[in-house]
């Protein structure tokens, strides 16, 4: 039986939630696609920061493209409190549990973007109590929190 089933989500048109009752550490699903190098990541328009985009960097020279209806696990969302976590080895990338999830719970992880000049433009609806309002990596939000707070 599969750990997930593609259900409404709450954060963004559609994800995937847990089938069943998942516990801390296991692994949820792999995430597939096709591997590119990093110099067709940056000079092929279908990988525009522009367009929503599935691509998952697995090493210094190569790329995952995800953007395929056979890799299920694209349909996970960010959160800013995550409950999944993606590690890879090889060329391999896999969605695993860093919380206990209840069946029915909604699978997400980090997206992991830069703060750069462009955060803007990726806004984050996860609604939890530490979302900073922008899909921006935990360990660069304290600068978007300090320039809210400047304003303020």
């Amino acid at each position: 039986m599969k750990s997930y089933e593609i259900k409404r989500s709450k954060i963004d048109n559609l994800g995937l939630c847990a089938s069943r009752n998942i516990k801390k550490g296991e692994k949820i699903i792999e995430y597939k696609g096709k591997v590119i190098t990093r110099r067709e990541a940056e000079e092929n328009p279908k990988y525009d920061n522009g367009k929503a985009i599935y691509l998952f960097n697995l090493n210094k020279r190569y790329d995952l493209d995800g953007d395929f209806k056979f890799n299920t696990a694209r349909l996970i969302n960010h959160s800013c409190d995550p409950n999944c976590e993606v590690t890879g080895t090889g060329l391999k990338v896999w969605v695993h549990a860093i919380k206990n999830i209840k069946k029915g719970e909604e699978f997400s992880y980090d997206y992991g973007f830069s703060f750069d000049e462009d955060f803007k433009n990726y806004p984050c609806r996860c609604g939890s109590k530490n979302c900073c309002g922008y899909i921006v990596r935990e360990g660069s939000r304290w600068r978007i929190r300090r320039k809210r707070k400047k304003k303020d």
